[in-house]
C-alpha cells in the first residue's frame, strides 16, 4: 500500500512531450511512497499536457505553465514555489522506479547527514532497435562525495534532491547553463560542484533508481555536443570567477574524451570516434562563452 512521504516535492520539468509526461507520473503515483506534491513546469503547455498533469491518480499536482527559459528556469520555479524541506527533481522522458521517493527519503535520514542525494540511472526497458541508451549511472556502490572533485562524477541532474532551504541559498540553479539555455548542459554539474564547494556531502545512493528513455542516433549525437559545450560554459565560469579548480575540471574532461577518442579510432569504431569528435569540438565555444557570459547574480532566476 503506498504511503504519503511527508518531506519531500518532487518536481518535473516537461517541454513538448505530454505522453513521457504521463507515463512519468503514472510511475511516481505507483510509488512506495508518496510525495505530498508534485510540481510539474511545462515551457510548451498543451491540452494534453495539462490533462496528464492534473488527472493521474494517486498525486497531487500542480502545473505550471512557463515561457520557453531553459531546464534551470524551470527548475527554480519548482524550488520558488515548493512547500517541503526537500526538493527531488526528474526529468519528463524518466520514469522513478517504485522505491524512488524511498530511497531518497531514506538517504537523508542517514548519517552523516548529505547535502544533496544523487541516485541511479538505468535504461527504460527493453533496448528498441536503433536507439541508444543516455546519462546512464549505474554504480552499485553507495557513495558519499566530499571536497573539490569532478561534479559530474557524483550524479546527474535528471535524479537529484536537496533541501529547499541550502538550493534556495545557493541561488538555485544557473539560468545561464542547461538546455534550452546559452550554456546548453551542465547546470546539475554546476550545482553539485557549488554544493561540494560549500563543503555538502553529495550522497550517491543506488537504491534511489530511476529509468531514462533510449535516444535515436541523432539524438544522442546532438547530446553529445550539447554536454560538450556544458562543460566548457562551467569551467569557463568558475575561471572567471578565479576559482582554479576550473582548470582541474578542463584537464580531466578534455584528456579523457581524447582518449577515449583515439581507442575507437584504431579500433575503427565510428559511431563511438562520432560521439567523443562532437564532445571535443563544444569545448572551446563553451569555454568561450563562461568566459564571456554576464556574471550571475545571487538568487538570480529565485525572485
Amino acid at each position: 500500500m503506498n504511503a504519503p512521504a511527508t518531506d519531500i516535492t518532487v518536481a518535473v520539468a516537461t517541454c513538448g512531450r505530454p505522453h513521457a509526461l504521463a507515463r512519468c507520473l503514472t510511475a511516481l503515483a505507483a510509488g512506495t511512497l508518496l510525495p505530498p506534491e508534485v510540481i510539474v513546469v511545462d515551457q510548451s503547455p498543451t491540452p494534453e499536457a495539462r490533462h496528464a498533469a492534473l488527472t493521474v491518480s494517486g498525486l497531487c499536482v500542480r502545473y505550471l505553465e512557463q515561457q520557453r527559459l531553459g531546464l534551470s528556469a524551470s527548475r527554480n520555479l519548482a524550488l520558488v514555489t515548493a512547500t517541503t524541506p526537500l526538493l527531488a527533481v526528474t526529468d519528463d522522458d524518466c520514469v522513478p522506479q517504485q522505491g524512488w521517493v524511498e530511497a531518497l527519503d531514506d538517504a537523508f535520514a542517514r548519517e552523516p547527514r548529505p547535502a544533496a542525494v544523487t541516485g541511479s540511472i538505468v535504461s527504460l526497458g527493453n533496448r528498441p532497435p536503433g536507439m541508444h541508451p543516455v546519462s546512464l549511472r549505474t554504480s552499485t556502490t553507495l557513495r558519499d562525495h566530499v571536497g573539490r572533485m569532478l561534479p559530474w562524477r557524483a550524479g546527474s541532474g535528471a535524479n537529484f534532491a536537496a533541501p529547499l532551504a541550502l538550493l534556495r541559498r545557493l541561488g538555485g540553479w544557473d539560468q545561464r547553463l542547461g538546455v534550452g539555455s546559452p550554456g546548453r548542459a551542465a547546470e546539475d554539474s554546476d550545482l553539485i560542484y557549488r554544493i561540494l564547494r560549500a563543503g555538502g556531502i553529495v550522497r550517491y545512493d543506488p537504491a534511489a533508481i530511476v529509468a531514462h528513455d533510449w535516444q535515436s542516433w541523432s539524438r544522442r549525437l546532438d547530446a553529445r555536443w550539447s554536454y560538450g559545450y556544458g562543460i566548457g560554459a562551467l569551467c569557463g565560469s568558475w575561471l572567471r570567477c578565479g576559482d582554479p579548480y576550473a582548470l582541474r575540471m578542463l584537464a580531466a574532461y578534455v584528456p579523457s574524451r581524447g582518449h577515449r577518442l583515439a581507442s575507437a579510432v584504431l579500433r575503427r569504431d565510428r559511431r563511438q570516434a562520432a560521439e567523443y569528435s562532437r564532445a571535443l569540438s563544444a569545448v572551446a565555444p563553451g569555454l568561450l562563452y563562461g568566459l564571456r557570459a554576464p556574471r550571475r547574480s545571487p538568487g538570480e532566476g529565485l525572485s
